[in-house]
Order: C-alpha cells, then structure tokens, then sequence
C-alpha cells in the first residue's frame, strides 16, 4: 500500500493563491486608509493555520494603512474561504515590508556616492 505524500510545493500554491484571491479582496475594501498597495509575498506555516502577508504602498501612512489591513483581516479570511478549496483558510497578519523602501534608500546612497565620486575625479 503506498502512502499518499504531501506535494512539497503545495504550500507555496496555497500561499501564492492566497496572494492572488487577497488582492482582488483588497481591491473591494472601502477603507480610506488603505491607499494603493502591493501584496509582496504570502508565507503560510505548514499547519495551514496562519499566513503573513507582506505589503507595500506607493502613498499614504503605513501604520495606519497595516492597522486597517489587519482590522478587515477577518473579513478578508471570510472571502478566502468562499474562493479557496482548503479545509484550513489560515488566519491573516498583515505586515509592511521596508524591501522596496530600503532598496530606494539605498539606490540613492549609491547615486549619491557616485556624485561625489565623479565631483572628486
């Protein structure tokens, strides 16, 4: 008798789905503090039972805008539910990811040292 193995790559389906289903989601909440945003990644644990939702925004205050996310966090996990052919519908953490944000601070340090490298020479 041969035993059915979990699919490795199933969680990083699930979470890549959950990424898609979030966004249109998301693109149906009124809250004004949510301006516009990007999901940038979903990590799921392996029980299915919560997910951390990484994301960005162009405008508007972060705080207020991961407060607002994780208000309608429930709301959010109802309509996974309604989309998603899983038992378990994890429960949502949203959390602002300072990758973009570092990697423009950074990108302008490496302008601004090659400014003043040029100036110099």
């Amino acid at each position: 008798m041969r035993h059915k193995r979990a699919t490795p790559n199933r969680s990083f389906r699930v979470a890549d789905q959950i990424q898609r289903d979030l966004a249109e989601l998301i693109r149906e909440l009124k809250d004004p503090r949510i301006g516009l945003i990007t999901l940038n990644s979903v990590e799921v644990t392996p029980d299915y039972a919560h997910a951390k939702v990484y994301f960005s925004q162009l405008l508007g205050d972060n705080d207020a805008c991961t407060e607002a996310l994780n208000e309608a966090a429930g709301y959010l996990r109802n309509g996974l539910f309604k989309r998603l052919t899983i038992h378990t519908v994890p429960t949502l953490h949203f959390l602002y990811d300072k990758t973009t944000e570092r990697a423009a601070d950074i990108s302008a340090l490496i302008a601004k040292a090659n400014a003043n490298r040029a100036k110099d020479d």
